[in-house]
């Protein structure tokens, strides 16, 4: 008799839709770089000729590299119910989850610990089921609150399994109108929460952890390691126990799951190598002290979403004819709290579902940072030495498996465990299996498996851009390039996904060119393109008008996503373009040459209530005196200017409108896009508007622009 099947997937119906526009418009933009050729032959070049071709290739190159994603998208679905069905409990694989944090200031603990109670009440073996806490901070209140959270535990865990609760994180369900029906227990429940989170909350905000808060003596040796020279960059490894499913019982006398603290030793003169470094640490103590051959990996921010998440994985890796070299199930990384436009675009909906269909479909999604369901033998299987026969050995290995020497001399880093050498480790990972052979699945269920928080200002929103897209850059310019090395080593398609990813900064180049150059021509009644009259005309207007409605269509017609959202990722990739990509390359290429250092910044989940009003209203939040916010605000009054004195002078006391159109279009474009910006700068009063110095800077530097410009032109 045929088992029921796990999963299955389907290519999605609109494939033929984007072959047939890639054929299309393909053929549009062969004839437009060549017609900018052939003016550069055959006519007097100059740098405007020049500057434009060499926009319009950088547009060309990256859309043609992300016409990859398209070709062929996939659909995937998993039956967990059929799962049950054929497999027993009894013989599922044991599971290690990695929790990672960093910054108790920035990341509030109470949150990490919400996050770590959504994945110990899953709907899993508790005797199967390991947590471990990666603290990269070194902070005794971290490990304050996880022992808090494993004494709350023993009753939120029983409590959710037994009234089938899907909301698992605690402040998630207490805080929303899910539990509106309650049970018995429900309001000791939530006063037993609150306690503890005011406890936790307090030693926070006193900034350390007195031993007499400390009701438990057995973690006072613990504390104790926190000593006056023990600082975040310099200080011991510390391990810590704090469930152990062999003993710990909840308050129905069922195992609890394991729940472990980890914070790595640091050195001053010991490279960190950031999230992968502590990563890697956790692969080697997990692998001690727990081995599970599944180890899922989790921000301290992506509070688990659905209960059953792990069995929507093993729908896979239990699968008997699932391709052997599967090596991680990725979920789709999606937010709880974007406001109802999305102003930051921090859904990021064009790369978790949309770009991602299209590497499933060929060797399989990106691993993302946080929701990558890792077989352990793929990233490195540490096994426990022949030596140990005690937990005394097991704690003693895994100290020295957490310990700064542990990688020298090693393939750690390079061919082993999460890879080293650029901020953005976690793509460069998934690249390098896919290269040696491994795939990935991207499992999509209609519940998120995870949602997390995203920035509710606008400088964090751009600096988070600006520090993934200089890893990118790391990542192309290695040895391990995605267009050199990866297109010999993987589907050149895959290769090609990827290589779009890494070179996207470089869109920096056609946007501050269209920023500012058909502008500036413009303020000098300068033509820079065909008239309205002109076979040229329909050419751009096609590219235009075909970018945009194919992007649409995707968006929100394939997709699902509102108009308002669509919109707004159109208007970041504008402040992107002027902001983040242009400092990720400037950041990049002094790290090259050795000019200046850059450390990975953790960004703040703290948000105060003025700020979070702002956000919910969809108004845009400055309000720090930031350096990404200069050229966002000479390029809009740029723009303001341009368009202005495009209408009254060119078009009404002119009449040159069609010599001009699109000149006035575009400035036009750049004025819709940039309102937020003129509001910020000129129509609030509030603490979120543009800093009066960002103001003042680029008033000053928009006029130099245009009186140096009369001169040019």
């Amino acid at each position: 008799m045929t088992s029921p099947p796990f999963h299955s997937s389907k290519q999605l119906s609109k494939t033929w839709l984007n072959r047939t526009f890639l054929v299309i418009y393909s053929a549009a933009v062969s004839v437009l770089l060549f017609r900018h050729i052939r003016n550069l032959i055959y006519s007097s070049p100059t740098f405007i000729s020049f500057t434009l071709l060499v926009a319009d290739f950088v547009l060309a190159f990256l859309w043609l590299t992300a016409q990859s994603f398209h070709w062929n998208p996939i659909e995937r679905k998993v039956y967990p119910e059929n799962l049950k069905q054929v497999i027993p409990e009894s013989e599922y694989p044991d599971l290690d989850v990695v929790i990672c944090t960093a910054d108790p200031t920035k990341e509030p603990p109470v949150g990490v610990v919400n996050t770590a109670l959504s994945v110990l009440a899953y709907d899993y073996p508790t005797d199967k089921l390991s947590v471990y806490i990666s603290d990269d901070g070194g902070s005794d209140m971290t490990l304050y609150a996880f022992i808090e959270c494993a004494k709350f535990a023993k009753y939120w865990i029983p409590y959710c399994k037994k009234h089938n609760i899907v909301d698992r994180a605690p402040q998630v369900y207490f805080g929303s109108d899910h539990h509106a029906n309650y049970f018995p227990e429900t309001d000791e429940i939530q006063a037993m929460y609150e306690s503890m989170r005011s406890r936790v909350e307090t030693v926070v905000q006193n900034g350390c952890v007195c031993l007499d808060q400390v009701m438990e003596s057995e973690f006072h040796d613990a504390f104790g390691q926190w000593t006056p020279d023990f600082t975040r960059r310099h200080h011991p490894t510390v391990i810590q126990t704090i469930l152990d499913n062999t003993v710990d019982k909840d308050i129905r006398g069922r195992a609890m799951p394991n729940l472990i603290y980890v914070s790595r030793e640091k050195k001053l003169d010991k490279p960190h190598n950031f999230k992968a470094g502590a990563l890697n640490v956790m692969v080697r103590v997990s692998g001690l002290m727990t081995n599970a051959p599944i180890v899922l990996v989790l921000d301290c921010d992506m509070y688990s979403n659905d209960p059953e998440t792990p069995l929507r994985v093993l729908c896979y890796f239990l699968d008997p004819n699932v391709d052997p070299k599967l090596a991680f199930v990725q979920f789709p990384q999606r937010f709880s709290g974007i406001n109802k436009s999305d102003i930051y675009a921090s859904e990021f909906m064009p790369e978790t579902q949309i770009l991602s269909l299209g590497m499933d479909g060929l060797l399989g999604a990106q691993f993302m940072g946080t929701g990558g369901f890792f077989k352990r033998h793929v990233i490195n299987d540490v096994g426990s030495p022949k030596q140990i026969k005690t937990k005394e050995d097991v704690l003693n290995w895994a100290h020295e498996g957490a310990s700064c020497n542990y990688e020298e001399n090693t393939q750690w880093g390079s061919k082993i465990g999460f890879r080293y050498g650029t901020l953005t480790e976690d793509t460069y990972t998934s690249f390098r299996l896919h290269c040696e052979g491994w795939k990935s699945v991207l499992c999509n269920p209609s519940r998120d498996a995870f949602l997390g928080g995203s920035p509710s200002n606008l400088n964090d929103a751009l600096t988070q851009i600006k520090r993934w897209y200089m890893g990118f850059l790391e990542i192309f310019f290695n040895k391990y390039c995605p267009l050199t090395y990866g297109t010999r080593s993987m589907h050149p398609l895959q290769a090609l996904c990827y290589t779009h990813y890494t070179l996207r900064s470089f869109w920096s180049i056609p946007v501050i060119i269209y920023a500012f150059l058909p502008q500036i021509s413009l303020i000098n009644s300068f033509p820079l393109f065909t008239k309205v009259t002109e076979d040229g005309y329909m050419l751009y207007a096609f590219l235009f008008l075909g970018a945009y409605c194919k992007d649409f269509l995707d968006f929100v017609v394939f997709g699902g996503g509102p108009v308002q959202r669509w919109w707004s990722v159109q208007r970041m990739w504008w402040l992107w373009g002027l902001s983040s990509y242009p400092f990720a390359l400037l950041e990049w290429s002094l790290k090259s040459v050795g000019l200046s250092t850059f450390g990975f910044n953790v960004t703040s989940k703290v948000v105060d209530g003025d700020q979070s009003k702002r956000y919910e209203q969809g108004v845009f939040e400055f309000g720090v005196d930031s350096v990404l916010f200069f050229p966002i605000s000479v390029a809009s009054m740029i723009n303001l200017i341009s368009f202005v004195r495009g209408v009254i002078v060119v078009v009404l006391m002119n009449g040159r409108l069609e010599d001009f159109f699109v000149q006035i279009f575009v400035a036009g474009f750049g004025v819709l896009n940039s309102w937020p910006i003129y509001e910020g700068m000129f129509l609030r009063r509030d603490r979120g508007m543009m800093p009066l110095k960002v103001t003042l800077a680029s008033t000053v530097t928009t006029i130099v622009i245009c009186v140096a410009s009369f001169l040019v032109f």
